[in-house]
């Protein structure tokens, strides 16, 4: 699968503001499945400095300051992404003992697992959902992760939501709909309740469908499996993540996710435009 990403984000002010530095997460990453063929970011109004850098999680993110001050602030992100074919599924767990829930993690990974492993409290409804998920695929850790992504995405309706943080968890279960940020935190919060240690994954996410093929700025969850590394689920669409998802920044707590973070200078309110195409390309001449 090869994709055409052109992502668009304006900001426009009622009066002009002083932008502080700020960080932009767009680069898709590159994976043993995914490499980035093309990319350029447009950047209005110019930066007086600009640096790529890697975060404290290892993604790559562009840093950038401003003189003077501004009425707009646009990003335009152009990318070409191969992904290539693979079978997610396709890895063990090892040793042995990370078969059944619970298991422990090795010491040496659970000193870097540690922010991941770091959970909110949950309440007992939602603690109990997953442990009759639990029950149903008798203790096997990836039928259970398999079989509770797919629980939740039949038990709970997707709706969208442009901005604001996640739902609480327990909010998000009690109202059994979200947006795809908010499903993916609940799951997060779930599976560290369980021991495991689930990351918050922000990207792209093309569909196929029997009509028109639909697109989407998306939030997953990633799991660390021992024998596996850091295995993608998909509570949205209830599946594992394949070659229809494109990772672009991956962090144990939501925030460092976000595609533009930054403060501005200034009383003026914001709004905010956005536009994402992406297009399925054919001709790999």
């Amino acid at each position: 699968m090869r994709y055409k990403i052109i992502h668009k984000t304006q900001y426009a002010f009622s009066k002009p503001v002083f932008l502080e530095p700020h960080l932009l997460r767009f680069r898709p990453q590159v994976t043993p499945f995914h490499t980035v063929e093309e990319f350029h970011l447009e950047i209005s109004p110019k930066p007086s400095g600009h640096r790529q850098q890697r975060d404290a999680e290892n993604n790559l993110i562009d840093s950038c300051w401003f003189d003077g001050v501004h009425d707009a602030f646009s990003i335009c992100v152009g990318s070409i992404v191969d992904v290539a074919a693979h079978n997610p599924f396709d890895f063990i767990l090892y040793p042995g003992t990370a078969l059944q829930l619970p298991f422990s993690y090795s010491l040496e990974q659970e000193k870097v697992l540690q922010p991941a492993l770091q959970g909110a409290a949950i309440g007992d409804e939602l603690r109990q959902y997953g442990q009759s998920v639990l029950k149903k695929a008798q203790a096997n850790t990836t039928v259970f992760l398999t079989q509770l992504t797919q629980q939740i995405q039949q038990d709970f309706t997707a709706i969208y939501r442009e901005v604001g943080e996640p739902f609480s968890p327990d909010h998000t279960f009690a109202g059994r709909e979200g947006s795809c940020r908010d499903l993916t935190w609940m799951m997060i919060q779930l599976l560290r309740d369980f021991g495991l240690a689930a990351r918050f994954v922000s990207g792209y996410n093309y569909i196929i469908t029997d009509e028109e093929p639909s697109f989407e700025l998306h939030a997953w969850v990633e799991v660390f499996l021992p024998g596996a590394g850091w295995v993608g689920y998909d509570p949205t669409h209830g599946i594992v993540v394949g070659t229809a998802h494109i990772p672009v920044a991956a962090s144990s707590i939501y925030e460092n996710t976000m595609p533009v973070s930054g403060n501005l200078r200034g009383d003026a309110s914001a709004k905010l435009f956005t536009d994402l195409q992406i297009e399925l390309l054919t001709d790999f001449s």
